[in-house]
């Protein structure tokens, strides 16, 4: 079979740019993958790249005074958060002599698709790079996946990194 080109119009058009890119970190090996893949990128378009990593609430807060927990308590721990801010920071330090010079993080607590598609509005995000873990199971069937919310949610393209996908070194 022989495949044919087309020349198309050879007016000028706009130049497609992504200024901003945001990577969901929830540091398994498949979000460190797509952190690999999101950074490949911001190298190579010269991108700033924020991080978000987003804490799930052990407890509604709607629901805190009835498992009888203090109201107003935190329905996450302090030290996660910390921990989390710690990780996402050594993240970005294991690349500072890299081609990406623009680095953000962020943490925030809630459901993680409804935050990393608010944070994607918020920051004006060119494109959302994004793990997927692979699951198949009755669970995913009946609910989906945070991944597949976010692609049917953004306000932005997403690139959804599969869990075995080629590997950037």
């Amino acid at each position: 079979m022989k495949l044919r080109t087309f020349e198309g119009d050879k007016t000028e058009k706009p130049t497609f740019r992504l200024k901003k890119i945001l990577v969901p970190i929830d540091f398994s090996p498949a979000s460190e993958n797509a952190f690999k893949y999101a950074l490949h990128c911001a190298g190579k378009l010269s991108a700033e790249l924020t991080l978000l990593h987003v804490l799930v609430p052990a407890v509604s807060p709607s629901f805190a005074g009835i498992s009888g927990a203090p109201a107003g308590a935190p329905a996450f721990s302090k030290t996660g958060l910390s921990s989390a801010e710690k990780k996402l920071g050594a993240l970005i330090a294991s690349t500072r002599n890299g081609s990406v010079s623009r680095f953000r993080s962020a943490t925030r607590t809630g459901v993680p698709s409804h935050e990393i598609v608010e944070m994607a509005k918020e920051a004006d995000i060119d494109l959302i790079v994004i793990a997927s873990h692979g699951n198949t199971s009755w669970k995913h069937f009946c609910i989906g996946t945070t991944a597949e919310r976010v692609v049917c949610a953004a306000p932005c393209p997403v690139l959804v990194v599969r869990e075995k996908e080629h590997e950037f070194s």
